[in-house]
């Protein structure tokens, strides 16, 4: 266990259901006391983390550490942990004060008795009422609850019920506080209202808090730690502006804020080509290695160009293509060429305007691409079910997105549930295998066209490098020796193309 004062330690943990890895060879650390939140889309694993910390999933691999002691195998019952789930499963028929009540009446707890003999025993009893008085009233006063503790829990609005079940959860201390989603089922304001709360309760109780989510906003608002998942596996673990500043890959970057992501090339020393550009940048990466560029929206600079004036060597010329006032600032999404670039400012400007755009190299972050496969993090599903990466139309198996579901005669996504979702327009992360492409020579022989960019050799294959004309970079391997600038045409089987759907995919469900 490597942090000092850890009080959770998960080592090597893996989880198998159907012969299918959710969680793969997590290791963890969480100090007294922290904040952590697991953030990831759904399906990623955090919440089968969140049980196994619980106790009420047991894993298939690996160890499980409370306070040292391994618990793998000790049941929740007799784990000083606690869980808030997002339906938070309160007691109708009991008031506030009984339902946090329920469980101290069901409690008890060690005692000292000496018998005639002078031996020192250890017996059981319940907690007296006032005894119970007390811890009821205190957990009340944490989530500011007193005055509400004879009102039904059916006249309570979702934020009080929410603090409720919290109440109840905290009620008998608890070393360990687990949060999964708790706050799905408010709106937008009451969210933002409790995030805040919920902060200012941490900070009362001086608890551990896990948090589960995959609200972004919600991570970076109430975090000392973030834990970023993605396929049951940890991308990333560090402080919320560790992970906003300093992404480990484009997934972490495109899952943390709004970002620009964009294929890069090194040109130089301390020189990054993208978007038919050269900037200056303050990373050092080999001349020609392939990159991954980030730049965060707020981080480009806008101006209005004046007719026939001709824009620096570090400045981009761009149309703005749509205006969003988002209340303290402007959205715009501003075309280079065919890319786009997503720009917040708080100056105004005018749809059509053409702009020059330019970027500090502080603020160009260059990571390390990841070629063991394809990510499109700005991909999305159109009106017919297919999947677009760029310009490039893709047929895709929406099915793969919720086990068990079917699409209807509609071409909606019905899950096993009898839930239908309408998919169009809705984003997603697309990641094809490199193993997954087939190269095919001349134009118009598959589902993509390009030119050969590059060629690596590999041991025993060739890593190639197909540019589309919209800039877009397809990696694949090969046995065979391709040349530079080979006009070539590639075909990706449907069954091949992995989805994520950015968010909670509830957030498309027109008919539950």
């Amino acid at each position: 266990m490597g942090k000092e004062n850890c009080i959770i330690s998960l080592q090597g943990v893996s989880k198998v259901f159907d012969g299918v890895t959710v969680v793969d060879d997590i290791n963890l650390d969480i100090t007294k006391g922290e904040f952590v939140t697991f953030l990831g889309p759904s399906g990623c694993g955090k919440t089968t983390t969140l049980r196994m910390i619980a106790g009420f999933e047991t894993p298939d691999k690996g160890t499980i550490y409370l306070n040292g002691q391994d618990v793998t195998k000790v049941p929740p019952y007799k784990r000083p942990i606690n869980t808030v789930f997002q339906r938070y499963a309160l007691f109708p028929h009991y008031d506030v004060y009984d339902n946090v009540a329920f469980g101290l009446k069901l409690k008890k707890i060690p005692y000292e008795v000496t018998d005639r003999k002078g031996n020192k025993k250890i017996k059981l009893r319940k907690l007296t009422n006032k005894e119970i008085d007390e811890k009821v009233s205190r957990a009340l006063r944490i989530v500011d609850l007193e005055e509400l503790e004879d009102r039904d829990i059916s006249t309570l609005s979702g934020g009080q019920q929410q603090r409720v079940a919290i109440a109840r959860a905290i009620v008998n201390n608890p070393q360990i506080l687990l949060l999964d989603e708790p706050l799905g089922a408010l709106d937008l304001k009451m969210r933002k209202e409790m995030q805040l709360e919920l902060k200012e309760m941490h900070k009362k109780l001086g608890i551990t808090f896990i948090y589960v989510t995959h609200d972004q906003e919600e991570a970076l608002t109430m975090s000392d730690t973030i834990v970023v998942m993605k396929s049951g596996e940890i991308q990333q673990i560090g402080s919320p502006m560790d992970i906003y500043n300093e992404p480990v890959n484009a997934y972490v970057a495109n899952f943390i804020g709004e970002s620009n992501i964009y294929n890069a090339t090194m040109a130089g020393d301390r020189t990054v080509r993208f978007l038919n550009h050269a900037f200056d940048c303050v990373d050092d990466f080999p001349l020609n290695e392939k990159v991954d560029v980030v730049v965060r929206p707020e981080d480009v600079v806008i101006s209005r160009l004046p007719k026939n004036t001709e824009p620096n060597k570090d400045q981009l010329v761009g149309r703005i293509d749509t205006k969003i006032f988002k209340g303290v600032h402007f959205e715009y999404v501003v075309m280079v060429g065919k890319s786009e670039v997503l720009v917040q400012t708080t100056k105004n400007h005018n749809v059509d305007d053409l702009v020059a755009l330019s970027v500090d190299p502080e603020d160009i972050q260059i990571m390390k691409k990841d070629i063991t496969t394809n990510l499109y993090p700005e991909a999305w599903i159109n009106n017919k079910n297919q999947l677009i990466i760029g310009e490039s139309v893709f047929d895709v198996d929406l099915t793969s997105l919720l086990k068990g579901s079917k699409v209807d005669e509609d071409g909606y996504l019905v899950s096993a549930e009898g839930k239908k979702y309408d998919l169009k327009d809705a984003d997603v992360i697309a990641e094809i295998p490199l193993n997954a492409i087939e190269i095919i020579d001349g134009f118009d022989n598959g589902n993509v066209n390009g030119i050969i960019a590059s060629t690596i050799y590999i041991g025993d294959h060739y890593q190639i490098m197909v540019r589309t004309s919209e800039e877009e970079d397809f990696i694949l391997e090969s046995p065979y020796t391709w040349n530079v600038d080979d006009a070539v045409s590639l075909i990706i089987p449907k069954d091949k193309i992995k989805l994520t759907v950015k968010g909670d995919i509830s957030k498309y469900v027109i008919e539950a």
